[in-house]
């Protein structure tokens, strides 16, 4: 059900492919012109890369005040990592490489592993990352193949719950802190292996008592809203 009003919390499922700011540009088009507002301020309440799908909070007028309030949330995922292989962004935004033999694999390795990386840890975000340093995204740095150093984060993995094994493949569902890193999990999941991996795919989930299940699609939201209009 959608609030008829300028100040919204709207629950969206982000396709594939979008960025989060592609969202936000979306949404706040077709609530300008549903609202009349030329000045509405929107925003989102915690990134999602292109490639992962999923629950994207987005506040409208005088909700945005709450945005921060909504990231501090702790997190869902579901997701898959490939084993025996890395690439420079942790995930499929760039070409796989320095392939390994994961023949010494099994399920049990797997699982070990999952317990190793539950609970409160330091952990080093991506170099691809929208993190600022000195007023530039780390991104950026890593596109113009600038040296940079990243400070360790402390996260929560509260849950860590592996779903499927099909080598070289391993489904999981996270339920983790805010400012953890999927990719980066991928990473060190597969450095702690011994053969690397990298993040295949990811959705979100939940956002605190906030369900995937909830949200609007894109267009399903846009045309609902221009039908009203008419």
């Amino acid at each position: 059900m959608i609030r008829m009003e300028e100040d919204n919390i709207l629950l969206f499922d982000k396709p594939y492919g979008w960025t989060s700011f592609d969202v936000v540009n979306s949404v706040r088009y077709t609530l300008k012109k549903f609202t009349g507002k030329k000045h509405l301020r929107v925003g989102h309440a915690g990134t999602l890369d292109p490639l992962a799908t999923g629950l994207l909070i987005i506040c409208s007028g005088k909700e945005t005040k709450n945005i921060e309030k909504y990231q501090a949330l702790e997190k869902e995922y579901t997701g898959t990592f490939h084993l025996g292989a890395t690439t420079p962004t942790f995930d499929l935004e760039s070409e796989p490489g320095n392939f390994k033999d994961i023949s010494f694999l099994k399920p049990l390795h797997i699982h070990e592993a999952a317990l190793r990386f539950t609970g409160e840890q330091q952990q080093i975000p991506p170099l691809f990352s929208a993190i600022k340093i000195e007023g530039k995204r780390a991104y950026q740095y890593a596109r113009e193949q600038e040296e940079i150093n990243l400070d360790h984060k402390t996260i929560i993995i509260y849950q860590f719950e592996i779903i499927r094994t099909e080598f070289p493949e391993v489904d999981f569902r996270i339920v983790c802190s805010k400012g953890t890193y999927i990719r980066a999990i991928a990473r060190d999941f597969g450095e702690y292996l011994g053969c690397g991996a990298y993040l295949k795919s990811l959705r979100r989930t939940r956002i605190g008592n906030f369900d995937v299940k909830d949200a609007f699609d894109i267009e399903t939201f846009k045309s609902s809203l221009y039908h009203k209009l008419e």
